[in-house]
């Protein structure tokens, strides 16, 4: 690293003014800004402009400034009902700045819905043309003049866009969509952009996610064409409305977002790219950022620091008798404290603060850092359905050190698996992903562990099944090859669309009087609803209770129905499910379901059985489903031949 230099803090606070016209230095402009609506009424962005500005501390190592807005009663319905505190920070010796903002709504204030609160930067767009966010996702991007009509071909939404006259002839028929750049929030630790005349690098930094929610593989925007650079704080992407935080009541609520951090480097190699994303990482790893948190440098009492705060530890078990007479290690667990809630609330949960880990080889799990206040303590692990809730609640202190001991999770089970399709992870990336159409491709994900991330994959399940559905023969198909990993609808030949029906066949050797058990998790939802029929049939009636992972039963009630098959009434149906929106966002999941559904020994026979499933709504490509995992449980003493 000894090309490597770094820039000078009076260097990297060049900037531009309002208009983008170039000061000295490089031109940067960044905002904080907010999508907010009142109840039931349209979403309304606003840039987030101080009316009042004050130096809240200075001294030869430190500067920190605010730039306040404040609400009053005649801005109702102008601007958000929020007190809102910017704060930017710099340190001498720092290549860079801080910043972070705390949002307050009083006690009384109007009622109102905030879908998305973020920082955005914009940077020079001839000079910032190389983008990185993964090692394995880095590239030379499109110009924004490459997305205009005279140089693009707009596709099924406005994201997205083909390259058909590019200032770059090389990316000439290649897809942008600024989609294809979404990353799990727990990934989102660095990104950002690079010039190499002169060789500068510009990089988001994300400490912590405390402050966001929807838990740590809640997925979101990063860097995209522009060159545009995103802290995103709290938005609907690949979850939809059902998380966007809904303030009733006129209730009390405070939150600091951030602190993020602004680093700039250079080096005297232009020619070496590493250099900058290497040093960029190390600022991740040094005890600057992530071994820091939480920093104390921040003034704000808001902001509470190392010595204010608790810590939780434990070790989770998972109990599965099926499995393992002995209680399993909860390997690799994510473990969480988020706010009271149901089970599973903290996937839509985005008001208070959220604070994650991973369970160690052994199950045992330490949570650092938490700040005061009452929480709920959540964990899901990969390999076994369904979410653990601690039935308590815990309260973090300044300095308290919580043991709880061993935890033991009980995940859904009534009987041996007859037999099962996936990997229970919460993901579809495990099922069959098709190569692009070639003509919508992104040269980045050719031969890339992320290709789900490729255009218009949803339009291949048509061109693999033109007339016909997808069959899955338990024992003979290969989920990896033979299940396609988005239950999708069928374009016609109309340009319309059209429900398609799935089926799984299966043998049984024989068939106990009281019944199975089948599970169904999704790992996302668009508008959908599923359908479950099993043939054969006969002519008796019943209704189960499902359980649903963290949602409203009555918002998501779902019912078991067993009728005669020519009857057009389902065993099950999810009703109207999802708003995750993954299918069209290049997402391999979204918000996680899970349904858990009794088969009466009448709906089955000895011999071959088939389950239909139905994705009834068809109004749109993207109106569809990705199954995490499906299993079929018997009594203990049943077993498939």
């Amino acid at each position: 690293m000894q090309a490597l230099r770094k820039l000078s803090t009076a260097q990297s606070s060049r900037v531009v003014d309002p208009a983008g016209e170039r000061l000295t230095g490089w031109p940067l402009l960044g905002y904080w800004d907010v999508v907010w609506s009142e109840p039931q009424g349209s979403g309304i962005f606003d840039v987030i402009q101080g009316t009042h500005f004050e130096i809240i501390h200075e001294d030869e190592n430190q500067v920190e400034v605010s730039f306040t807005r404040n609400w009053d009663p005649s801005l109702r319905g102008k601007l958000v009902p929020l007190n809102i505190d910017k704060r930017f920070i710099m340190l001498r010796g720092c290549s860079g700045f801080y910043t972070y903002a705390i949002y307050e709504h009083r006690e009384g204030w109007p009622d109102f819905d905030l879908a998305e609160t973020r920082v955005a930067f914009k940077l020079r767009k001839d000079k910032f043309r190389y983008m990185a966010i993964a090692d394995n996702r880095q590239r030379f991007m499109p110009m924004p003049d490459d997305r205009m009509p005279d140089r693009s071909q707009k596709l099924a939404y406005p994201e997205a866009v083909l390259l058909t006259n590019p200032v770059n002839p090389d990316i000439k028929g290649e897809v942008d969509d600024k989609y294809q750049y979404s990353s799990e929030d727990k990934d989102i630790k660095v990104h950002g952009w690079m010039s190499f005349d002169p060789p500068i690098g510009f990089w988001q930094i994300t400490p912590s996610d405390e402050f966001r929610g929807g838990g740590p593989i809640k997925q979101d925007l990063t860097s995209h064409v522009g060159p545009i650079t995103l802290a995103m704080f709290l938005s609907a992407h690949y979850s939809g409305e059902d998380i966007v935080p809904k303030f009733r009541n006129g209730e009390y609520w405070k939150k600091v977002f951030g602190p993020v951090f602004i680093y700039l480097n250079s080096t005297v190699d232009g020619t070496d790219r590493g250099l900058l994303w290497d040093d960029a990482k190390l600022q991740v790893q040094t005890l600057t950022q992530v071994e820091s948190w939480p920093y104390g440098f921040p003034v704000s009492e808001d902001f509470q620091k190392r010595d204010q705060r608790g810590s939780v530890t434990g070790r989770l078990l998972v109990r599965d008798k099926f499995i393992d007479g002995k209680d399993i290690i909860g390997n690799a667990a994510f473990v969480g404290l988020a706010l009271p809630g149901e089970v599973g609330s903290w996937q839509r949960e985005f008001k208070g603060y959220q604070f994650w880990t991973r369970a160690d080889d052994k199950g045992i799990f330490t949570i650092t850092n938490v700040r005061t206040g009452n929480y709920n303590i959540y964990a899901w692990v990969p390999g076994f359905i369904g979410d653990y809730k601690l039935d308590v609640t815990i309260t973090i202190t300044s300095g308290s050190q919580i043991n709880l001991g061993d935890l033991v999770y009980k995940p859904p089970r009534d009987g041996p698996t007859l037999w099962e399709i996936g990997i229970p992870d919460r993901s579809a990336a495990e099922f069959f992903i098709p190569e692009p159409n070639p003509i919508y491709v992104n040269r980045l994900y050719v031969n890339h562990p992320d290709r789900f991330k490729q255009y218009g994959l949803w339009e291949r399940y048509a061109d693999l099944y033109p007339d016909s559905d997808l069959i899955y023969s338990v024992g003979e198909s290969d989920y990896r090859k033979d299940w396609f990993f988005a239950h999708v609808t069928r374009k016609t030949k109309e340009n319309s669309y059209q429900a398609t029906t799935w089926q799984i066949k299966f043998r049984l050797g024989s068939v106990h009087q009281t019944g199975a058990m089948f599970r169904l998790a999704l790992a996302s939802a668009t508008l959908s609803e599923l359908q479950v029929i099993h043939k054969p049939v006969s002519f008796s009636s019943i209704t189960r209770n499902l359980y649903f992972c963290g949602s409203n039963p009555t918002y998501h009630l779902a019912k078991v129905r067993f009728n005669d098959a020519t009857v057009n009434a389902p065993h099950f149906t999810t009703k109207l499910i999802g708003r995750d929106n993954s299918i069209a966002r290049h997402g391999i999941h979204g918000l996680y379901w899970l349904f858990n559904i009794d088969v009466q020994n009448a709906w089955l026979i000895r011999g071959d059985n088939t389950i239909y499933l139905t994705q009834t709504r068809s109004a749109s490509p993207f109106h569809g489903i990705m199954y995490d995992y499906i299993r079929m449980e018997g009594p203990p003493e049943q077993a498939m031949h």
